[in-house]
């Protein structure tokens, strides 16, 4: 017994009869009426009873028309899904962010993505940049988001978009008078900087700018994400510079302001995947967060 039985025998049981089921399935009504005798005969049992006005099911066929129905419909649906998988429209995605990366761009590229995609699960994971790593190579997860990557075999990082930089001040500091702050005028306040773990990081970029601008900053403390950095200036204890997308992070006694510095006031955000990875989900997933993310710039 192969579909091909099944599919013959569902169309003769709803045509009620031969001659009209062989005219719907575009062959004669000879080889059809074979087809149904050799079903009959592989089940030992009588599928139709012959009437003077066609055929008619018999109990056995009524039951056996059920289910047969149902493994076309299961047949139909797995080709339709597999089809869907093929094109990266079906399956499921995990996907590692990071402190900042729960604000601003990633939602909004991610939401692009569900949107498109609905039949694709995605799954999100809080990593740092040492965990994403370690997930991708152990196939854990999909995708990572992150910044300032250095080259890693085997990974391929590509910057999606950049952000401007702000400044997190507290809401009573003289600095908030200003609509942007110069880097200069940083030098003797002290900062929080993020993230702790692995280099380069934000951290190194904001070592790297003050030098530029010919100051060494003064470290007041170091921590393990922006959220806990902002929390630190709401005390009044300092300020801290963040991306873009932390400034909607709305909290009692921070103001936020554009950070001026006279080369690049700029952050990246990179995507991190396999480079073996030829997945077709990877393969849209790239596909929507590229073009989403020239919208945003």
């Amino acid at each position: 017994m192969d579909l091909r039985h099944l599919r013959y025998f569902v169309c003769v049981a709803e045509e009620k009869k031969i001659g009209r089921a062989a005219v719907r399935l575009h062959i004669s009504q000879p080889p059809l009426t074979r087809q149904i005798q050799q079903l009959e005969e592989q089940l030992g049992v009588l599928l139709f009873r012959r009437t003077h006005r066609g055929v008619e099911l018999t109990d056995a066929g009524r039951v056996f028309y059920d289910d047969a129905r149902n493994i076309l419909g299961l047949t139909e649906r797995a080709i339709e899904r597999s089809s869907k998988a093929a094109q990266g429209l079906l399956g499921r995605v995990d996907l590692a962010i990071f402190g900042s990366g729960i604000f601003g761009a990633i939602p909004r590229l991610i939401r692009a993505f569900r949107e498109a995609h609905p039949e694709v699960s995605i799954f999100l994971h809080n990593m740092v940049k040492d965990e994403q790593i370690d997930a991708l190579r152990q196939r854990r997860i999909t995708l990572a988001f992150n910044r300032l990557m250095r080259p890693i075999d085997g990974l391929v990082s590509e910057t999606l978009l950049t952000e401007p930089l702000y400044v997190a001040l507290p809401s009573g500091s003289p600095l908030t008078a200003r609509t942007a702050v110069a880097l200069q005028e940083l030098e003797q306040v002290p900062l929080v900087l993020y993230p702790t773990g692995s280099r380069p990081s934000f951290i190194d970029r904001v070592h790297e700018m003050c030098r530029s601008c010919g100051f060494t900053p003064q470290v007041a403390q170091e921590v393990g994400d922006v959220v806990h950095a902002v929390a630190l200036v709401a005390t009044g204890f300092s300020v801290t510079v963040v991306p873009q997308s932390a400034t909607s992070m709305a909290m009692p006694g921070i103001a936020y302001r554009p950070l001026h510095h006279p080369a690049d006031s700029r952050v990246d955000l990179c995507c991190i995947y396999r480079d073996d990875d030829d997945s077709p989900i990877l393969q849209s997933l790239l596909a929507s967060m590229r073009r989403e993310a020239a919208a945003l710039q």
